[in-house]
């Protein structure tokens, strides 16, 4: 009885977990709806940052990590889940290319960094405001780059193209993921 009980509970843990999983990659499709196209920069202002650093910030830096992929695996695939409900491998190699690789390592870092919810001993705040901090900035290193790559531009060219618009944006964006991640990380331990 007491087998049947621990695999029961096991069961449920990873039903729990793949729903998860494919929640979050749900709402980073979800957020290519907001994407707002900036007449200076081929890269538009998009809420799907916000869900890449949720994930990891609420399901740990594997379960983060996991979503990530599966929303960039529709993407490739064509589910017009990119920045103007567009889709395609295409779109990897394009300007906005980098962002979006940039977007799994962002929810590996805040992962990390902040760990796997727990009941037992959650993570200290200064924990989910760093984790939120280099996870957002992490999205930055591989879309500087490559946007520089394809565009020919000087270094503060391409930073006014694809760095300066958006972190207004993207702070925002990370206060609203440090004040509720820590409740949903509450939420979820019950889960997992």
């Amino acid at each position: 009885m007491m087998n049947q009980n621990a695999s029961s509970s096991a069961s449920r843990k990873t039903i729990s977990g793949i729903t998860l999983i494919a929640l979050f990659a749900a709402l980073t499709a979800a957020g290519t709806f907001i994407s707002i196209p900036l007449p200076f920069s081929p890269i538009p202002v998009v809420l799907q940052n916000l869900f890449t650093i949720l994930a990891g910030l609420v399901l740990g830096p594997i379960g983060g990590s996991l979503a990530v992929a599966l929303y960039l695996l529709a993407g490739a695939l064509g589910a017009p889940v990119f920045a103007g409900a567009s889709g395609g491998f295409a779109r990897f190699l394009g300007p906005t290319g980098g962002y979006l690789l940039g977007y799994l390592l962002s929810a590996l870092i805040a992962g990390l960094i902040a760990g796997r919810p727990r009941t037992t001993k959650p993570a200290p705040g200064w924990k989910i405001i760093l984790a939120t901090i280099l996870g957002l900035l992490s999205v930055y290193i591989p879309g500087i780059l490559r946007l520089k790559q394809l565009m020919n531009l000087s270094w503060p060219e391409v930073f006014i193209a694809g760095g300066l618009p958006f972190l207004a944006g993207d702070a925002v964006k990370g206060i609203v993921a440090a004040a509720i991640a820590p409740r949903l990380r509450r939420i979820i331990a019950e889960l997992l």
